[in-house]
């Protein structure tokens, strides 16, 4: 028994030390929490000591990652380029580079958050194409453009999607007809698989992986349906039509990374759609509705799961929402309440940041079921644009973009 139990030990801290060796958006494990600990559990009135403030590092949508101790941040220069920029902890720029032609029409901003892994920099441009970049300066890798190479068919508002890696591959979600989901060696760039189309386009929220059933499941989201692929070979396990439920307003726009947690995988839209708890089977091959909550509607301001909670922001139309605590085993709304407008959430060491996307306002804030719990505030006044690029937290330190300015904050208690 205590042989089994120092076997057990071994492995979670095998799997905390290799999901921490990937920097990515939403965290090590896309679920938006991130594992500082020692953290302040309230900030002084002005908010959190200003470390560092980075400008002119190109408009962006993106989040900032921290990998071997390197700020790396997308961002637009020109109005026509996506570039990648490499900083130290004090701010010197080491090394930028152009990947990608950036999107044309609205928001144009960098939107692909970087997934850096063994030195390895993955990144999908504005207009579709992926490039693996060594951090060594930014030298080319491997790219592709599979977009083309597939017929792959995206959303009114473009390409927005952040590479996920399994053990051995580099995915890309393609949409349309021929395929949804490919997969390309890490290192090489050699195609290693590509799923059959289950129809759709691409959405707007990146693919994520979870374990269930003895086997490793890509979650990929699709204009008409949230799929569960094989993630060893791109096998179809399930689909479920999401885009039933959905009014014509904002139908199929998904933005957010599922939520997952024994079986049980949420999705939520934009745009009054409901939010649903689907269950998978203990074989991984089948799923199914176990409840929907007409409230929580994130638009794309990402959710989080704390203590058998859910947190995150609902949508009154594109301006304009409030905050929510849902419960997960029964889908009961906690709490809806007004603080500013929607906005992102991300958590670590048992509390809630809150980043309002209108005038840029960021909250401490206290998980609890009856209530929100605000604890301290402050604003973000640099920058441009609408503050949609959500925070992260590397090293006690609160990263917080907005627009072409980067704003670090020590938050270590």
């Amino acid at each position: 028994m205590k042989q089994l139990t120092l076997l057990s030990t071994v492995f979670l801290v095998f799997l905390f030390v290799s999901c921490n060796e990937t920097a990515q958006w939403g965290g090590p494990t896309r679920d938006g929490i991130f594992p500082d600990t020692g953290l302040l559990k309230t900030w002084p009135p002005d908010g959190p000591p200003l470390k560092l403030k980075i400008e002119d590092i190109g408009k962006g949508l993106s989040q900032p990652v921290v990998y071997k101790d390197v700020i790396y941040v997308t961002g637009l220069r020109s109005d026509t380029l996506d570039v990648i920029g490499a900083y130290n902890m004090e701010g010197k720029l080491l090394w930028e580079k152009e990947y990608s032609r950036a999107w044309p029409r609205a928001y144009p901003e960098s939107r692909g958050t970087p997934t850096i892994e063994k030195n390895r920099i993955y990144l999908v441009g504005g207009m579709g194409k992926l490039v693996c970049l060594s951090t060594r300066g930014g030298k080319v890798i491997w790219e592709k453009q599979p977009l083309s190479e597939f017929n792959g068919k995206y959303m009114y508002w473009g390409n927005v999607e952040s590479v996920l890696l399994t053990d051995d591959a580099a995915l890309y979600v393609t949409g349309g007809e021929q395929t949804t989901l490919v997969a390309y060696d890490k290192k090489t760039g050699k195609l290693r698989w590509k799923s059959k189309s289950t129809g759709g386009d691409k959405s707007y929220a990146s693919a994520s992986l979870v374990e269930w059933g003895g086997k490793k499941i890509v979650l990929v989201q699709t204009s008409d349906d949230l799929v569960g692929f094989d993630a060893s070979n791109g096998n179809v396990l399930w689909t479920y039509n999401t885009v039933q439920y959905h009014t014509e307003k904002g139908s199929g726009e998904a933005a957010n990374i599922p939520l997952f947690s024994n079986g049980d995988i949420f999705v939520t839209y934009g745009n009054e759609q409901p939010g649903l708890l689907l269950h998978m089977s203990d074989d991984a091959n089948t799923i199914s509705l176990k409840w929907r909550n007409d409230i929580l509607d994130t638009h794309h301001g990402g959710l989080v799961l704390l203590d058998g909670t859910i947190y995150g922001s609902t949508m009154t139309d594109n301006t304009r929402g409030n905050w929510a605590s849902v419960d997960w085993e029964t889908g009961k709304t906690n709490w809806e309440t007004n603080w500013f407008t929607k906005g992102s959430v991300i958590a670590a060491d048992g509390m809630l940041y809150f980043y309002e996307e209108r005038r840029g306002h960021v909250a401490l804030v206290k998980p609890d079921t009856s209530e929100l719990k605000v604890i301290s505030t402050f604003q973000v006044e640099d920058g441009e644009g609408p503050h949609w690029a959500h925070p992260s937290i590397y090293n006690k330190m609160l990263f917080v973009r907005h627009g072409s300015v980067l704003l670090v904050y020590d938050i270590k208690a």
